[in-house]
């Protein structure tokens, strides 16, 4: 769909404390003297109980890069008749909103749309890898474009309950500042097909414009650290962790991947407070 040519089982140790006992022979009458007991009389000893302590399982460690979201539909209409398939990136940014790109959902003239989608589009959050249990998925069941450019918020069929989203970002990040990407797109210029496995990479603002970023590939550019066909709407974020950040802007554009270039990327700071108006506050 993109636009552009697209976690050690529990151990249970038994401590078992035994009392040990030492026998002295003496003469009766000595320990009778002393106050001791008669070792002829029986005495009784108290048994001292097994204790056993148990170790908790720790939890395991949250995903990586739990809030990324893969989109995709196998029935989305073309002109003239039949249905093909398409795929699109997101970041979620409230339990059940995630943030992409406007011209993933379009109709059969490509104008972007808004409201129930006239296709299915199927979401996938938290997974690192198509194969990997666990994750979420969920359908889109309304579209809201951006009032000012290629940006959209979509709504989820069924909230995501244990990841943190991805803040919103207020303004716009300085000129310089390192921002990392991901998305599940192709690993081709010209194929058309996401990959199995989320793709990573690193840029840096090259430039500030009005809705949009330009940014520059930290280190030669490949088809598995950048934008690629059906990258669109891929974040791009700032993360101190790989586990929580902040959104600062979406893939929109670009040149055809691996080629050098700046990729261009829309803003979300300008449309912040739109945002948050339509996820009902929850990303702030």
């Amino acid at each position: 769909m993109r636009t552009r040519s697209g976690r050690l089982s529990a151990l249970a140790i038994g401590l078992v404390a035994g009392a040990g006992m030492a026998f002295a022979y003496v003469g009766a009458g000595d320990l009778r003297a002393a106050g001791l007991p008669d070792p002829g009389r029986p005495t009784t000893t108290a048994a001292t109980t097994p204790t056993t302590t148990t170790t908790t399982k720790p939890p395991p460690p949250p995903p990586v890069l739990p809030f990324n979201a893969k989109l995709h539909s196998d029935d989305i209409p073309v002109a003239g008749g039949g249905v093909r398939s398409g795929a699109c990136s997101g970041a979620l940014i409230a339990p059940e909103w995630v943030a992409t790109a406007g011209h993933c959902f379009h109709d059969v003239n490509n104008r972007r749309i808004s409201g129930p989608p006239p296709y299915t589009v199927t979401v996938t959050v938290g997974k690192l890898k198509v194969s990997d249990p666990g994750g979420h998925v969920a359908k889109v069941v309304d579209v809201r474009q951006s009032p000012l450019h290629d940006f959209a918020v979509v709504r989820l069929s069924a909230a995501v309950p244990d990841v943190t989203p991805l803040t919103v970002a207020d303004a716009p990040p300085a000129v310089g500042a390192r921002l990392k990407f991901a998305g599940w797109g192709s690993l081709s210029p010209t194929v058309r097909k996401p990959t199995d496995r989320l793709k990573r990479g690193t840029f840096t603002v090259a430039a500030v414009e009005q809705l949009t970023l330009e940014t520059q590939s930290v280190g030669d550019r490949t088809v598995t650290n950048t934008p690629c066909p059906e990258d669109s709407g891929g974040p791009f974020f700032v993360s101190n962790d790989d586990r929580t950040g902040v959104l600062v802007a979406v893939v929109n554009t670009g040149p055809p991947c691996p080629q050098p270039g700046p990729e261009i990327v829309a803003r979300v700071d300008v449309v912040a407070d739109w945002i948050h108006e339509q996820t009902g506050g929850t990303s702030r």
